[in-house]
């Protein structure tokens, strides 16, 4: 049986005009696709192609042209508390304490300080920072206030996490811890997420589905199930004699595409 899509792009395109030059560019166009509840699919595509201008009009910070974003089967217009988005930059408030910026979502939502502090201390927990609450971000490294950002982020409880390449300014090292621990949280509490990275083995270790896009204007051009065991533990994942394979039938899209520009 199928499992409830939790977002929906809906023949969706994306123009931008520039009044300087009296000029349209379309950063996408015509794309449709469909997350299901508790699915992690990465977006992948050349420079340019649209995939930040996708997350953005899933979390509702620009609307499309044409076409309709769904999340939870409610239309979006605007931004609300179904999704919740993270950066390449953590974005900590440099005078606020770790533990009061994983708060901060809740704080606006107008959660109880208890309850909201609660919350924000087991999180820190899950994402091994528990001594560092009270630290400030100056006194972090980049992992582990992009663990922070993890948490802050899954704070709020949303129904889809949108990740454009939350990791890329890391280390190998530290990014590949930081891939175990996205994809044991994202198991652990079964939540939705679209995740835009460039690298393709990265994409591999994360992923059920990986979403290839086209040159400007993006369209999905493929669509690869990753039929690999263990999507919640990315380090055994990459390990799998599969995940070269995959690496070059991805490559080779790229470079069909690059080809044709």
């Amino acid at each position: 049986m199928p499992r409830t899509p939790r977002l929906e792009f809906r023949d969706v395109t994306k123009r931008f005009a520039n009044p300087r030059q009296g000029s349209v560019v379309v950063a996408v166009e015509g794309v449709s696709l469909s997350i299901a509840d508790g699915e992690v699919v990465s977006l992948i595509g050349p420079s340019g192609c649209g995939k930040s201008t996708l997350l953005n009009m899933g979390s509702g910070l620009d609307p499309a042209s044409s076409g309709e974003v769904y999340v939870d089967g409610e239309r979006v217009t605007k931004p609300n508390r179904h999704v919740a988005f993270m950066l390449q930059k953590d974005l900590l408030l440099p005078w606020r304490t770790i533990v009061e910026n994983v708060e901060l979502g809740q704080e606006i939502l107008g959660v109880p300080r208890g309850e909201r502090r609660d919350r924000a201390l087991a999180l820190l927990a899950k994402c091994r920072l528990p001594d560092f609450v009270h630290h400030y971000p100056h006194q972090l490294s980049g992992g582990m206030r992009q663990r922070a950002a993890l948490a802050r982020t899954l704070a709020v409880d949303p129904s889809v996490l949108l990740m454009d390449e939350p990791f890329s300014a890391l280390d190998a090292q530290t990014k590949m811890v930081l891939q175990q621990d996205l994809g044991r949280t994202l198991a652990d509490t079964g939540k939705t997420a679209l995740f835009i990275t460039h690298d393709l083995i990265e994409a591999v270790a994360l992923s059920d589905r990986i979403l290839v896009m086209s040159q400007r204007p993006g369209r999905i051009i493929e669509e690869i199930t990753v039929d690999i065991a263990d999507r919640d533990n990315p380090m055994r994942r990459r390990q799998h004699p599969k995940v070269a394979a995959y690496v070059v039938q991805l490559m080779n899209l790229l470079q069909i595409e690059q080809a044709a520009a």
